[in-house]
């Protein structure tokens, strides 16, 4: 199966994507420079190199700036290849693709529509192995009581709470207004640059 990758700019820098055969292989929220974020994303999909974008792939990249734009797009059309994860995984991420932009929900709320609230940590660590951020929201997804949760992308937190802020999140039944922390300086939305 040929693979390709490529970055491309976002209000939170610069991402990576790379897909097969018109299915995503992996997305990347940026890392510390661009070589970081091919570096990581080739993690995600082995022998992918730098390519152009074929439509349907610049269509989904498309979709995915608007939403970091803070346009309410529907990410729903892009086609994951999900052969490799576990369906424990997948169930996970089946129900947090559904998280409308703006919205949120625990990990506890995830737990239970899986069928055990005890599977709160499990839903956790599956939504830190995640291949396809953005795509998969799993920025939306915070602990109890509008506590952040863990995000493990490069900049951690800071970068999860820049992503709600862009959505004009609700987070614990609360608007973005009630919610200071996603107001902080650095959280402010970076420069674009070109695609490459």
């Amino acid at each position: 199966m040929t693979t390709g990758l490529a970055l491309f700019d976002t209000a939170i820098g610069r991402c990576g994507i790379a897909w097969g055969e018109h299915r995503l292989l992996g997305v990347q929220l940026p890392e510390a420079n661009d070589e970081a974020t091919r570096a990581r994303l080739r993690k995600k999909a082995h022998a992918a190199q730098d390519a152009t974008l074929p439509p349907d792939i610049e269509r989904a990249c498309t979709a995915m700036t608007s939403l970091l734009d803070g346009n309410a797009s529907d990410l729903s059309f892009i086609e994951l290849d999900m052969t490799y994860i576990p369906d424990f995984n997948r169930g996970v991420y089946d129900i947090a693709r559904e998280i409308a932009p703006g919205e949120t929900l625990t990990y506890g709320d995830i737990a239970l529509r899986l069928g055990n609230k005890l599977l709160s940590q499990a839903v956790g660590k599956a939504l830190g192995q995640n291949p396809f951020p953005i795509v998969i929201p799993c920025h939306r997804v915070v602990a109890a009581n509008g506590k952040t949760g863990g995000f493990s992308a490069n900049g951690g937190v800071a970068t999860k709470f820049r992503m709600l802020a862009i959505e004009r999140a609700k987070i614990a039944g609360r608007r973005q207004e009630e919610a200071p922390m996603l107001f902080e300086p650095e959280l402010s939305v970076a420069p674009r640059r070109r695609r490459s």
